[in-house]
């Protein structure tokens, strides 16, 4: 019994369908190479047991053809076995490798990315430090630790003070503000309506400016 090598053998692209494959035509070998035995132990003679009897002559109690022929495919399977045990142990080194590779890569596009990030956006000028539940400041998803990059018009060239961030809500109240933070390295926007609600101010939010 030839076991076929082309999903492995020169192939880069090793899949996890290919190591089923394999494993499949493993289990396969192992039922045929169990069948035969059972055929050996049908006879009484096993694998090694005599086939002759005690004066030399081909024993007269046992099918001599179907023992060899058990004994002859058992081998054959046998060294098919150990065969595709080395391409399975082969493929899964390919799967791993290939899994590690990738990983890799992922790690170091995202190290990329996070310093493109970095370069590309602005400093913050302030950061939010508390937000009160049910406010419009939670609803439009501002976030405690937030760091503010846009408020409506004012941004970090022309920020000065809070009372920048005061004037434009003031102006703004019922209309939708773009607020632009930075959350963990990444930049976030969103639409933030300063409008009165069951708390204190219109926001629901409490800002303090970032020293620089």
């Amino acid at each position: 019994m030839k076991m076929t090598t082309e999903n492995c053998s020169g192939n880069s692209e090793m899949t996890m369908d290919d190591v089923k494959n394999l494993i499949k035509k493993k289990d396969d070998i192992e039922e045929q190479i169990k069948a035969y035995y059972e055929v050996l132990e049908d006879q009484g003679v096993g694998v090694e047991g005599p086939l002759v009897d005690e004066e030399g002559y081909p024993r007269a109690d046992v099918n001599l053809y179907q023992i060899r022929t058990a004994r002859h495919e058992i081998s054959c399977l046998q060294n098919d076995h150990k065969a595709i045990m080395v391409e399975i142990e082969e493929a899964l080194h390919k799967l791993h490798a290939r899994e590690k590779a990738k990983q890799k890569r992922d790690q170091a596009e995202a190290q990329e990315e996070a310093m493109e990030q970095q370069v590309t956006l602005p400093p913050a000028f302030a950061r939010v430090d508390a937000v009160t539940e049910g406010s419009p400041a939670s609803g439009a998803g501002l976030r405690v630790g937030d760091e503010v990059i846009e408020f409506g018009s004012v941004n970090t060239a022309n920020f000065q003070n809070l009372q920048n961030i005061a004037s434009v809500v003031q102006h703004s109240e019922g209309k939708p503000l773009r607020v632009t933070v930075i959350r963990v390295g990444q930049k976030v926007q969103m639409n933030l309506t300063p409008k009165r609600w069951s708390g204190r101010g219109l926001l629901g939010c409490n800002i303090v400016p970032v020293q620089r």
